[in-house]
């Protein structure tokens, strides 16, 4: 058989596995909904004196081959008939190929169907005696009808990975949900755009003619032109001339021709994220990211994490806030689910770990499914690898090479050895130290930098502040010692000041304990339990009210406090983008106490 001979042949060990495998597939679908139906017509005949009982033999094909004219069904037709010739075997095959192809072939024909679609698509079926089922009403009504006439139990069809029907589809699926029943068989599902003209090329098909007039995917006279990346240059003519489609050097660009396209071409993202628009969202000068690391070497405390804590640095030196570090363990369910609380909540998500050969690397497969779409083998990222890794992985390079279906771009950079990978929102980290990270961190920001995905903002900017003033740290060690209330009213009426008590309320005292903490001792002031003395200690929360009211007076800056032990002094940041509201509030807390109670630190 013509093409089994050219592949075996060939000496594209990749275009060999891709073709064993799918061939693989077909013979196990000829196998599994293949029905024979024997019919024996006895009759004695005479030849050269010599008698012979004949019968005949009606087989059934109970399966279908979906065809359109473009350059996946036929790569599918070929493979098709090759499949059949070794699935049948020298009985009923002939070494010189088959001249009459019995697998029932559908076709849809659109009255906004190209011409030469057509034209192919009738000039194959009379070169291969294809058994042609027309349909000319839309393809669903038709397809009800025609398996309703003659019953079909599986039909191939050309669908590849990154095409808009293949989501979610194996190469063995059933029917979607209200059409009729019947198995959707995807030998072709893993194969890439190169793959499908090494195939083309190495066996010396036909296929339509638009393909070498610069089409790349084709689809209505309403919506296909030819792909703008294969266009010649000419100014001695006013006709632009188009390169042919097997030339395209980068195949996830193939449907770029396809002139209702909405999704982002490399390079280029979309202007509206998560339900936020990024243009206004940097208008009003804040965006937000989350860190993801997994790693269950990190949740066991085998190694310490330095990555999250330096790419929050980084974050905040473009201007953006990070609103939430999580670690997770080695898990897809664990990552996909962090992922997916992320990417809706945050203009971009950072994950790193969890990327290799290993089990335990789940991070692309956690992505994946926090999009609701399956890993696909990427062609290009696997030459990357095939360079970077060569012979010495420890597992199978074609695993690392999956990413997530339809919705990654791989960023290219002359410094990295292998694209950094962003999957809408979510870019996926490969550092596995501070080093590989600021490698990594710099090619971001000359790949992203000046797109919209990863705006160079207005740099934070902060002060801080030390005081001896006590805090509610210490007034609690005080009360501790005295089992006592100690009451007080300050000027404006509030009151301030008690004992709650606990040996848990320790380490650093937010607003939310001062807020609690007032409002418990004015509910008891009221309730005649508490008197209202005046008592030394009520300087313990002296800040605390101050530093409460400038929040609300400066809400476009954070105001925090903390402390590096319970004996140091308190320290007091101040950080915003305006350095002239970050002096104000602190003029304005410094007024509020007496001279040289605060101090600024470095």
């Amino acid at each position: 058989m013509e093409i089994d001979k050219a592949i075996r042949e060939s000496g594209d060990q990749r275009l060999k596995t891709k073709y064993n495998n799918a061939i693989f597939v077909i013979q196990r679908a000829l196998a599994l909904y293949s029905f024979v139906f024997y019919s024996f017509v006895l009759k004695w005949v005479v030849i050269d004196v010599h008698k012979y009982l004949l019968f005949s033999i009606n087989r059934i094909e109970e399966v279908a081959f979906s065809f359109n004219g473009g350059k996946d069904s036929t790569v599918l037709l070929h493979l098709l008939r090759a499949g059949y010739f070794l699935h049948k075997g020298e009985q009923s095959c002939s070494n010189g190929g088959l001249t009459n192809f019995p697998v029932r072939t559908i076709y849809f024909e659109s009255s906004s169907a190209f011409t030469e679609i057509n034209s192919f698509t009738y000039d194959i079926s009379s070169l291969y005696g294809l058994q042609l089922d027309i349909i000319r009403t839309d393809f669903k009504s038709g397809l009800e009808a025609l398996l309703k006439a003659k019953p079909i139990r599986a039909i191939f069809l050309g669908v590849r990975i990154g095409d808009p029907t293949a989501v979610g589809q194996e190469q063995f699926s059933p029917s979607s949900p209200g059409w009729p029943p019947f198995m959707r068989v995807n030998p072709i599902l893993d194969w890439s755009y190169r793959d499908v003209w090494a195939f083309i090329l190495t066996c010396k098909v036909q296929y339509c003619s638009l393909y070498d007039q610069g089409y790349t995917s084709i689809g209505s006279i309403h919506d296909t032109v030819p792909n703008a990346l294969l266009c010649i240059s000419d100014s001695s003519s006013s006709k632009e001339k188009f390169k042919p489609a097997y030339l395209l050097s980068d195949g996830r660009l193939e449907r770029a021709g396809r002139v209702k396209k909405t999704s982002s071409v490399r390079g280029h993202s979309p202007t509206v994220a998560n339900g936020m628009d990024i243009v206004d969202s940097q208008k009003h000068g804040m965006l937000t990211a989350s860190v993801i690391a997994v790693g269950d070497e990190i949740l066991s405390g085998t190694i310490a994490d330095h990555l999250g804590p330096s790419l929050c640095k980084k974050l905040r030196s473009i201007g953006w806030s990070v609103t939430q570090t999580a670690v997770v363990r080695n898990d897809v369910d664990s990552v996909a689910e962090e992922v997916e609380r992320r990417k809706s909540a945050n203009n971009m998500v950072f994950i790193y770990g969890g990327v290799g050969p290993l089990h335990s690397d789940v991070t692309s497969a956690g992505v994946a499914k926090a999009f609701g779409v399956r890993l696909a083998p990427d062609e290009e990222f696997e030459e990357y690898l095939r360079h970077f890794i060569g012979d010495h992985c420890t597992g199978d390079r074609n695993e690392m090479a999956q990413l997530p279906e339809g919705i990654t771009e791989l960023f290219h950079h002359e410094q990295l050895p292998v694209p950094l990978i962003k999957c809408q929102n979510v870019i996926i980290l490969a550092a596995t130290n501070i080093t590989e990270l600021d490698k990594e961190w710099t090619c971001l920001l000359e790949l992203l930098g000046s797109s919209d995905s990863l705006a160079l903002m207005e740099p934070f900017t902060s002060k801080s502040l030390s005081t001896n003033l006590p805090d509610a740290q210490r007034m609690h060690k005080t009360l501790n010692h005295s089992d006592q209330i100690i009451p007080y009213v300050d000027a404006s009426g509030i009151y301030i000041g008690s004992s709650l008590g606990s040996e848990t309320e320790q380490g650093r005292c937010d607003y939310l304990f001062y807020r609690v903490f007032l409002q418990w001792n004015l509910y008891l002031l009221r309730m005649g339990q508490i008197n209202t003395p005046v008592h030394e200690n009520i300087l313990c929360i002296e800040v605390a009210q101050p530093l409460s009211k400038l929040c609300l007076e400066y809400p476009d800056l954070h105001i925090g406090s903390y402390r590096k032990s319970r004996q140091e002094i308190l320290v007091i940041s101040f950080e915003g983008k305006d350095q002239a509201r970050i002096d104000s509030a602190i003029e304005s807390l410094c007024k509020k106490f007496r001279a040289g109670a605060f101090s600024e630190t470095a």
